[in-house]
């Protein structure tokens, strides 16, 4: 994958995706992949993306492991309308929430919308944890290592060497 320049990543809306249920997909893989493929329909065009990452499960590595990605995504969508659309496409994925940070068929997060800064109720930009996760921060600094977090003035290939929960995390290869 190749990476963006330093303008673009700039103004970038980043979004992650994990996995760690199949749900109706023989894979989290494919079921990303499929995620992936109804972005447009809800106002996402996928302008970049990363590779797939694998962690174990965090707090409980007993549970499944992960599947991780994050795309940049070209929108004409305020980043209000960007977070409703994707719990409503967590949701068509099976999306269940009945614990916090249990296994899930889909997790989608708005990473960031620019250089936007938000604090709102059901809404904080960039997100607020983020820059901590390894299978976040490490798929952005493929795609993108000049993105620089709003609140932090770091970039995503400075904090990914800090990022620690998920510290296991790794790119998958085509084989994996």
């Amino acid at each position: 994958m190749s990476v963006l320049k330093n303008i673009f990543c700039d103004d970038a809306v980043v979004v992650a995706l994990g996995s760690n249920l199949t749900g109706q997909y023989r894979s989290s893989r494919a079921l990303l992949e499929a995620a992936l493929t109804r972005f447009p329909t809800f106002g996402l065009n996928v302008t970049a993306r990363s590779c797939f990452w694998r962690s174990a499960a965090w707090p409980n590595p007993a549970d499944p492991p992960y599947f991780n990605a994050v795309a940049l995504v070209d929108t004409a969508l305020d980043a209000r309308r960007i977070m409703r659309n994707l719990l409503d496409l967590e949701t068509q994925f099976g999306r269940i929430r009945d614990a916090e940070n249990g296994p899930r068929t889909l997790d989608l997060d708005l990473i960031g919308f620019g250089r936007d800064v938000i604090d709102e109720p059901g809404l904080i930009l960039p997100h607020p944890r983020a820059h901590l996760r390894r299978f976040v921060m490490g798929p952005l600094a493929e795609i993108c290592p000049e993105w620089r977090h709003p609140r932090l003035g770091r970039s995503a290939a400075e904090l990914v060497a800090d990022a620690f929960v998920g510290a296991d995390a790794r790119p998958l290869g085509d084989l994996d």
